[in-house]
């Protein structure tokens, strides 16, 4: 396995922050990821130098300071509970989050070259999709999906896999720049992964650009994906799974295309006629889970 792609949880620890993944860390040029943890009453401010990002309550609820703007977020008691709200920071700016109970931050962030004015992302408009059917059902949470929410590089959603179901299914990959209906965008990614019990990832390469890993992830653990075939996401029977995938790439669309393997490419045909997992959606921006959505055959999640 490329263990240099498999980050366990604690790995990368830095001071308040439970997680850090740089674009320098990584080996690659856009994407990063940090996990805020604070104490209760514990407060944490930092500058964003060259990145965009987000504050992605992961459990608790803060206050976002940046740029002399404020925004309190609600967030959750954890996320498998519901879908939470979040706050934007631009770069070149200075944020503060504070938080009065303590709680889990990520901050999915990508380097840029825009500025944007600080913003608020409420809970109520995040875009709730049902992807797949059967064991391939799956949410996918689009509150930072190109169509969802303004930012110059940053795309960013989360996936909740109901127990004993795969997601990122069929495995699919957006490593390079390719126009057309088959296109793909080139986009540098990273899972974040959530579950109370046992969970896989896959990444495998092409011939030119091999990479192999095969990882049994828990919660805070992380993957990388510079390139190549990712998926599937497994949830163990019995233990749902929540994964954060943060992208961003050089192009300068903004824009999520993929292109499934062909050799397992057939499996979303096999989707039509097939019922939804009953058990989604597992979340909402309510308390109590939303009644059953349509399902959508797009997307790779």
């Amino acid at each position: 396995m490329d263990a240099k792609l498999y980050l366990p949880a604690g790995s990368s620890r830095d001071g308040a922050f439970d997680l850090v993944v740089t674009p320098e860390s990584a080996g690659w040029a856009y994407c990063g990821l940090r996990v805020l943890r604070l104490a209760p009453g514990a407060a944490h401010t930092w500058p964003t130098g060259a990145d965009e990002l987000l504050v992605l309550p992961l459990s608790g609820s803060a206050e976002v300071t940046c740029d002399g703007d404020t925004f309190g977020l609600e967030g959750r008691p954890d996320v498998f509970s519901r879908v939470t709200d979040f706050a934007y920071a631009p770069r070149d700016a200075t944020v503060t989050v504070r938080s009065a109970g303590g709680g889990a931050f990520a901050l999915p962030s990508a380097r840029c070259s825009r500025r944007l004015p600080p913003r608020y992302g409420a809970a109520r408009d995040v875009p709730v999709e049902l992807r797949g059917a059967g064991q391939a059902s799956r949410q996918v949470n689009n509150f930072c999906a190109p169509e969802a929410f303004d930012c110059d590089k940053l795309i960013a959603v989360e996936v909740l896999t109901p127990g004993g179901n795969w997601s990122s299914y069929p495995p699919h990959k957006h490593d390079e720049q390719r126009a057309g209906e088959a296109g793909e965008a080139e986009l540098e990614e990273i899972y974040y992964f959530e579950t109370s019990g046992l969970a896989y990832q896959r990444v495998y390469g092409t011939a030119e650009r091999p990479i192999d890993v095969l990882a049994e992830v828990g919660a805070g653990d992380v993957v990388l994906i510079p390139h190549g075939w990712h998926g599937p996401s497994i949830a163990a029977p019995g233990y749902d799974l929540y994964y954060l995938n943060v992208m961003a790439g050089p192009a300068d669309e903004r824009a999520w295309r993929f292109c499934d393997d062909p050799a397992h490419a057939w499996v979303r045909g096999t989707w039509h006629g097939q019922d939804l997992d009953p058990r989604l959606p597992l979340t909402s921006a309510s308390a109590a889970p939303a009644a059953p959505a349509s399902p959508s055959a797009g997307g790779e999640r």
